[in-house]
Protein backbone atom coordinates (compact mmCIF):
# COMPACT_ATOMS: atom_id res chain seq x y z
CA UNK A 1 0.00 0.00 0.00
CA UNK A 2 1.43 3.10 -0.47
CA UNK A 3 1.76 5.75 1.49
CA UNK A 4 -0.59 8.31 0.68
CA UNK A 5 -3.21 4.91 0.92
CA UNK A 6 -1.79 4.45 4.74
CA UNK A 7 -2.76 8.14 5.23
CA UNK A 8 -5.77 7.62 4.09
CA UNK A 9 -6.70 4.72 6.17
CA UNK A 10 -5.35 6.36 9.25
CA UNK A 11 -7.48 10.05 8.70
CA UNK A 12 -10.18 7.23 8.56
CA UNK A 13 -9.43 5.40 11.86
CA UNK A 14 -9.28 8.78 13.67
CA UNK A 15 -13.06 9.11 12.72
CA UNK A 16 -13.48 5.34 13.69
CA UNK A 17 -14.14 3.40 10.93
CA UNK A 18 -13.37 0.02 11.92
CA UNK A 19 -13.26 -1.17 8.32
CA UNK A 20 -10.01 1.32 7.82
CA UNK A 21 -8.88 0.27 11.04
CA UNK A 22 -8.86 -3.67 9.86
CA UNK A 23 -7.00 -2.66 6.71
CA UNK A 24 -4.42 -0.47 8.19
CA UNK A 25 -3.78 -3.69 10.68
CA UNK A 26 -3.61 -6.00 7.46
CA UNK A 27 -1.29 -3.54 5.79
CA UNK A 28 1.24 -2.31 8.44
CA UNK A 29 1.25 -4.91 11.19
CA UNK A 30 3.73 -7.10 9.76
CA UNK A 31 6.52 -4.11 9.43
CA UNK A 32 5.52 -3.51 13.25
CA UNK A 33 5.70 -6.42 14.58
CA UNK A 34 9.43 -6.55 12.83
CA UNK A 35 9.95 -3.28 15.02
CA UNK A 36 8.42 -4.67 18.55
CA UNK A 37 10.45 -8.01 17.82
CA UNK A 38 13.66 -5.99 17.15
CA UNK A 39 13.27 -3.99 20.18
CA UNK A 40 12.13 -6.45 22.90
CA UNK A 41 13.92 -9.44 21.53
CA UNK A 42 10.86 -11.90 22.49
CA UNK A 43 8.73 -12.83 20.33
CA UNK A 44 5.57 -13.38 23.16
CA UNK A 45 6.31 -9.88 24.12
CA UNK A 46 6.21 -8.88 20.73
CA UNK A 47 2.64 -9.95 20.14
CA UNK A 48 1.32 -8.46 23.13
CA UNK A 49 3.15 -5.31 22.53
CA UNK A 50 1.62 -5.50 18.99
CA UNK A 51 -1.93 -5.39 20.14
CA UNK A 52 -1.32 -2.95 22.61
CA UNK A 53 0.28 -0.62 19.64
CA UNK A 54 -2.89 -0.85 17.53
CA UNK A 55 -5.11 0.10 20.75
CA UNK A 56 -2.72 3.28 21.01
CA UNK A 57 -3.56 3.76 17.48
CA UNK A 58 -6.75 3.85 17.37
CA UNK A 59 -7.15 6.26 20.14
CA UNK A 60 -4.08 8.43 19.08
CA UNK A 61 -4.95 8.64 15.49
CA UNK A 62 -6.40 12.13 14.97
CA UNK A 63 -2.44 12.74 16.08
CA UNK A 64 -1.52 12.04 12.86
CA UNK A 65 -1.96 14.63 10.90
CA UNK A 66 -0.72 17.12 13.36
CA UNK A 67 2.51 15.32 13.55
CA UNK A 68 3.08 15.93 9.82
CA UNK A 69 5.11 13.12 9.01
CA UNK A 70 5.12 10.24 6.60
CA UNK A 71 2.52 7.51 7.67
CA UNK A 72 4.89 4.65 8.15
CA UNK A 73 7.36 6.56 10.08
CA UNK A 74 4.58 7.79 12.41
CA UNK A 75 2.96 4.11 12.80
CA UNK A 76 6.91 3.11 13.65
CA UNK A 77 7.56 5.72 16.11
CA UNK A 78 4.53 4.74 17.69
CA UNK A 79 5.59 1.49 18.00
CA UNK A 80 8.98 1.82 19.13
CA UNK A 81 8.24 4.32 21.67
CA UNK A 82 6.03 1.86 22.97
CA UNK A 83 8.45 -1.16 22.90
CA UNK A 84 10.88 1.21 24.80
CA UNK A 85 8.28 1.88 27.68
CA UNK A 86 8.01 -1.50 27.96
CA UNK A 87 12.05 -2.33 28.43
CA UNK A 88 11.94 0.30 31.22
CA UNK A 89 8.87 -1.24 32.86
CA UNK A 90 10.58 -4.50 33.06
CA UNK A 91 11.31 -5.08 36.41
CA UNK A 92 14.21 -6.40 38.23
CA UNK A 93 16.30 -5.58 34.91
CA UNK A 94 18.71 -2.59 34.99
CA UNK A 95 20.95 -1.28 31.99
CA UNK A 96 24.22 -0.39 31.75
CA UNK A 97 24.21 3.67 30.39
CA UNK A 98 27.05 2.18 28.25
CA UNK A 99 24.65 -0.21 26.09
CA UNK A 100 22.39 3.12 25.84
CA UNK A 101 24.94 3.67 22.84
CA UNK A 102 23.98 0.65 20.84
CA UNK A 103 20.44 1.92 20.61
CA UNK A 104 20.67 3.95 17.61
CA UNK A 105 18.76 7.52 16.88
CA UNK A 106 15.79 6.33 14.50
CA UNK A 107 15.80 9.95 12.50
CA UNK A 108 18.50 10.19 9.64
CA UNK A 109 20.78 12.78 9.53
CA UNK A 110 20.19 15.65 6.30
CA UNK A 111 22.74 13.62 4.58
CA UNK A 112 21.02 10.47 4.88
CA UNK A 113 17.89 11.80 4.28
CA UNK A 114 19.22 13.00 0.84
CA UNK A 115 20.33 9.46 -0.06
CA UNK A 116 17.58 7.50 1.29
CA UNK A 117 15.30 9.82 -0.90
CA UNK A 118 17.94 9.21 -3.95
CA UNK A 119 17.61 5.52 -3.44
CA UNK A 120 13.72 5.55 -3.36
CA UNK A 121 13.36 7.92 -6.83
CA UNK A 122 15.92 5.30 -8.48
CA UNK A 123 14.15 2.02 -6.94
CA UNK A 124 10.93 3.93 -8.12
CA UNK A 125 12.13 4.36 -11.56
CA UNK A 126 13.08 1.19 -11.63
CA UNK A 127 9.78 -0.12 -10.57
CA UNK A 128 8.11 1.56 -13.04
CA UNK A 129 10.54 -0.12 -15.52
CA UNK A 130 8.48 -3.12 -14.84
CA UNK A 131 4.97 -4.44 -16.01
CA UNK A 132 2.02 -2.63 -13.79
CA UNK A 133 1.46 -6.55 -12.30
CA UNK A 134 4.57 -7.18 -11.43
CA UNK A 135 5.76 -3.57 -10.32
CA UNK A 136 2.38 -4.56 -8.02
CA UNK A 137 2.96 -7.60 -6.88
CA UNK A 138 6.59 -6.63 -5.41
CA UNK A 139 5.71 -3.62 -4.34
CA UNK A 140 2.43 -5.89 -1.88
CA UNK A 141 5.08 -7.91 -1.03
CA UNK A 142 8.66 -5.97 -0.28
CA UNK A 143 6.99 -2.60 0.92
CA UNK A 144 4.28 -4.04 2.24
CA UNK A 145 5.11 -7.15 3.79
CA UNK A 146 1.66 -9.17 1.88
CA UNK A 147 2.09 -12.98 2.42
CA UNK A 148 2.87 -14.78 -1.59
CA UNK A 149 -0.42 -15.91 -1.11
CA UNK A 150 -2.69 -13.17 -0.86
CA UNK A 151 -0.50 -11.69 -3.58
CA UNK A 152 -1.31 -14.63 -5.78
CA UNK A 153 -4.99 -14.56 -4.80
CA UNK A 154 -4.87 -10.87 -5.65
CA UNK A 155 -3.47 -10.92 -8.88
CA UNK A 156 -5.76 -14.47 -9.79
CA UNK A 157 -2.68 -16.30 -10.26
CA UNK A 158 -1.44 -19.71 -9.36
CA UNK A 159 1.03 -19.26 -6.14
CA UNK A 160 4.00 -20.27 -7.93
CA UNK A 161 3.38 -17.98 -10.54
CA UNK A 162 3.53 -15.56 -8.11
CA UNK A 163 7.27 -16.96 -6.52
CA UNK A 164 8.21 -17.13 -10.42
CA UNK A 165 7.56 -12.79 -10.96
CA UNK A 166 8.63 -12.01 -7.98
CA UNK A 167 12.06 -13.32 -8.40
CA UNK A 168 12.54 -12.72 -12.13
CA UNK A 169 11.13 -9.22 -10.80
CA UNK A 170 14.02 -8.60 -8.42
CA UNK A 171 16.57 -10.26 -10.88
CA UNK A 172 15.10 -7.18 -13.21
CA UNK A 173 15.58 -4.37 -10.68
CA UNK A 174 18.53 -5.87 -9.19
CA UNK A 175 20.22 -4.70 -13.07
CA UNK A 176 18.56 -1.76 -13.03
CA UNK A 177 19.97 -0.72 -9.87
CA UNK A 178 23.48 -1.50 -10.72
CA UNK A 179 22.91 -0.27 -14.46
Amino acid sequence: MTPEGISELISRVSLRDRAAFDALYASTSAKLFGVCLRVLGNRTEAEDALQDIYVKIWNKADRFAVAGTSPISWLVAVARNHCIDRLRARKGRTEDLDEASDIAEPSADPEQSAIATGEARRLGDCLDQLDAPRATAVRGAYLNGDSYELLAQRHKVPLNTMRTWLRRSLLKLKECLEG
